[in-house]
């Protein structure tokens, strides 16, 4: 699988390796690519003539917008008003309830679905309308972008433009196999009977999928990624993957979180794994009971395997874990996987891993849609950039005043065209869907970092409102990760390094203060971070956030020190336990990094224990604008 950028919700994009792929269609589809972004205002102008002309009848643009019959996009511009999500919840939740009038969309394109984001990304789980779209009726487009004649949602055509993008730039990948691992979240049906899950459930479950190559070119079968019990899922796709290691090129999930946890897995489970491909079938009790799992499974497994049980009981007993990745699947070429937003934490574990192989994000999506492209899909990650692509979706860019992303719902006449933004400047995107969605702030802020043929290419900044604030201070995501990663030297030091983490903008007290949860990675026996190292670690992070931070801190005392809190080894994993038992899919779950109140936090899952250090500050350090108070540790199996 290529990555995608973390946004709202995440979707994916998966590798080429389609034994029926031809070169002649890589060229159609890079000729479609270019001839889209080309003439970009013309296609801008096609596509709000196209969604008006469905949904102008729609109740919301009828009655709430005054939009009457045939409007142009004068209209459009003068009339409908920039939207949240929560102006529209009224509405999605009388179409959740049975209400089949033509709500949000044209009565000739219903809702069809609903899809449910991952609730750990910039607030509480959304309902996104979605419908069954065929608007490409033209068999060339057909013909360039599935190789046949069937029905197509306009959301899945993204997906397989990249197939060109990633065989240009990664030539005979499509010759092996992908070892992605792909899970799905239980399914529910709304009061009123409409399907509502995630993306990539409903995406696997898809005639989209089932006539895609990829299924037959995974090593994950079918049947393990459709297993709604994350255990036995993990358990089966790692198992086949260690069987068809020979032939793996491309290793990838959708989060770089569940990638970790994989290798993770592989190395808590590698004994009951090498003793299943030894037999030759699933022996080790409990690992997989789902009958159709079993099945898939032993269409892999077939014969015993004493050879393979053996490498894989040599590399995982040595238990030196860097370079496990190309040591246990040589031939991989990369890793597909979303590293950019709050993922980016995964990339120095990514990196020990891997051996340093490149990491591809190759599409910008979300929930609502998918939006952009990555035409240099194996760029470092941090430099990722994304061509919009401007027949996916009216366009529109808000921009970010004083960088703080915050906006006003008033500024509609400050909106900037698709063609129109600047390079350098950060906007929030603002989009209009074929399903219903008018002029809707997606909550993410974008820079344009320059222009493929007249399309804009930009960078994910950071979800809008993620952000910890105790005054008038605001730390956002990066500027959390750049602190985080201050203190990767103090810990490295002592044989240690972070995790994971979360954080909290605690005002219990007054003045309040950050709060940083850590869990922590060691690689040397017996190392320990004591309390001294925390102090130091404190101190270089407070150092890192922002002058409004530092004059807060110190100058007028309105923020009080930053505290680390030390969580026992396998607390975050639990934390994906507990979620995934409360309905989010393993798929979708990103660790939230700036939280108001958490479960991690509030519901403490079995795992937690408590620790209080009633240390004072180290008040000899003000004059650098830092101080120290580590106030309490969460006790740590380090």
């Amino acid at each position: 699988m290529g990555g995608i950028a973390a946004t709202t919700d995440g979707v994916a994009a998966w590798c080429p390796t389609s034994s029926s792929a031809k070169d002649t269609t890589y060229s159609d589809k890079l000729g479609y690519i270019e001839e889209m972004t080309t003439d970009v205002d013309a296609v801008q102008k096609q596509v709000p003539a196209e969604i008006l002309g469905r949904d102008a009848k729609s109740e919301y643009l009828r009655e709430k917008c005054g939009i009457a019959d045939a409007p142009d996009r004068a209209t459009f511009w003068a009339k409908v008003p920039m939207v949240t999500y929560e102006d529209l919840q009224p509405y999605i939740r009388r179409i959740a309830d049975g209400n089949s009038s033509p709500i949000l969309t044209g009565a000739a394109n219903p809702v069809s679905e609903l899809f449910t984001s991952s609730g750990t990304s910039g607030g509480e789980r959304k309902m996104i309308p979605t419908v069954e779209d065929c608007r490409y009726h033209d068999p060339r487009v057909y013909s360039i972008i599935y190789c046949s004649t069937h029905t197509i949602y306009t959301r899945y055509i993204p997906w397989q433009l990249t197939i060109c993008v990633l065989c240009r730039h990664v030539p005979g990948i499509d010759k092996g196999k992908s070892m992605c691992f792909l899970f799905v979240s239980s399914q529910t049906k709304t009061p009123g009977g409409l399907t509502a899950g995630t993306v990539m459930t409903s995406y696997y479950k898809s005639r989209q999928y089932k006539k895609h190559a990829y299924p037959e070119n995974n090593t994950s079968p079918t049947a393990a990624i459709l297993c709604e019990d994350a255990s036995q899922s993990m358990y089966a796709q790692m198992l086949c993957g260690l069987c068809e290691r020979a032939d793996v090129m491309h290793v990838g999930a959708v989060f770089a979180v569940v990638l970790v946890r994989a290798i993770r897995f592989l190395q808590d489970n590698w004994e009951q794994l090498a003793a299943d491909i030894e037999a030759g079938e699933l022996i080790s009790p409990g690992t997989v009971t789902d009958l159709a799992v079993r099945e898939a499974v032993a269409g892999v497994l077939r014969r015993p395997n004493p050879e393979l049980a053996r490498f894989i009981r040599a590399e995982c007993s040595r238990g030196d874990w860097a370079g496990l990745i190309p040591r246990i699947w040589p031939k991989t070429k990369y890793l597909g996987t979303i590293v950019t937003g709050s993922m980016a934490q995964y990339m120095p574990t990514l990196d020990y891993y891997s051996g340093g192989l490149p990491i591809a994000s190759d599409i910008f999506g979300a929930s609502e849609g998918d939006f952009g492209l990555n035409f240099s899909p194996l760029c470092d990650p941090s430099e990722a950039s994304y061509t919009i692509m401007p027949n996916m979706a009216y366009f529109e860019f808000l921009p970010v005043v004083d960088g703080d992303g915050d906006g006003d719902a008033s500024r509609h006449d400050d909106l900037v065209e698709l063609a129109k933004v600047e390079a350098g400047r950060e906007y929030e995107l603002v989009v209009t869907t074929y399903a219903g969605l008018n002029r809707y702030r997606l909550g993410d802020v974008l820079r344009v970092t320059g222009f493929h043929n007249a399309a804009p290419t930009v960078q994910f900044v950071r979800p809008k409102n993620t952000l910890l604030s105790i005054d008038v201070e605001k730390t956002d995501e990066t500027e959390l990760q750049a602190a985080v990663g201050r203190t990767s030297s103090l810990l490295r030091a002592h044989g240690a390094a972070v995790m994971e983490y979360t954080s909290q903008a605690c005002t219990k007290n007054i003045p309040g203060h950050y709060i940083i949860y850590w869990e922590l990675r060691t690689d040397k026996q017996g190392a320990a971070v004591n309390g001294d190292v925390l102090d130091g670690c404190c101190l270089e992070m407070e150092e890192a956030l922002s002058t409004v931070y530092r004059q807060k801190r110190v100058e007028e005392g309105s923020i009080a020190p930053l505290e680390i809190r030390v969580v026992r080894s396998g607390t975050f994993d639990a934390l994906l336990d507990y979620a995934i038992s409360r309905g989010t899919s393993i798929a979708q779950y990103k660790v939230p990094r700036c939280v108001t109140k958490s479960p991690a936090i509030d519901h403490r899952p079995p795992g937690f224990a408590h620790h209080l250090d009633s240390r004072q500050p180290n008040l000899a350090t003000l004059g650098t604008g830092s101080t120290i108070q580590q106030l309490e540790r969460w006790t740590a199996d380090v």
